[in-house]
């Protein structure tokens, strides 16, 4: 399955969806930090990144617009996970760049299934 980061400051959420990718067979960590999550992505290049959009440092949008210009990456599918359940706010996320946007009030399965989709959508759009 896939490798992905998962950037996300509450380690409560990040050990939450980071266990549910894990036992999807997805190989998922997670990243605290905005700057260091670019750092990582440039140097790991994985296959999914899950980002918040209320992060320290960098804003969610913030690293979505680093990531569509970055060389060798801005083809990554990004999923982004957030709280806000405004219409403005997921607007916003996938005008910066997100494939697709999930409240965190998901469950777990449907999670799982965006995830799924989302990897699956950006392969079929590579080949």
């Amino acid at each position: 399955m896939a490798r992905i980061i998962y950037i996300e400051d509450d380690p409560l959420a990040g050990e939450v969806v980071t266990g549910i990718l894990n036992d999807a067979g997805h190989h998922c960590g997670t990243i605290p930090d905005g700057k260091l999550a670019l750092d990582t992505v440039r140097f790991k290049k994985p296959e999914m990144v899950i980002v918040d959009l209320q992060l320290p440092g960098l804003s969610g949008c913030e690293i979505l617009r680093k990531l569509r210009v970055e060389p060798g990456i801005y083809w990554m599918p990004i999923l982004v996970l957030t709280g806000a359940i405004d219409d403005h706010a997921h607007q916003q996320a996938l005008e910066a760049g997100a494939n697709a946007v999930l409240t965190k009030h998901a469950t777990a399965q449907e999670l799982v299934d965006r995830v799924n989709c989302v990897l699956h959508s950006n392969a079929l759009a590579r080949k």
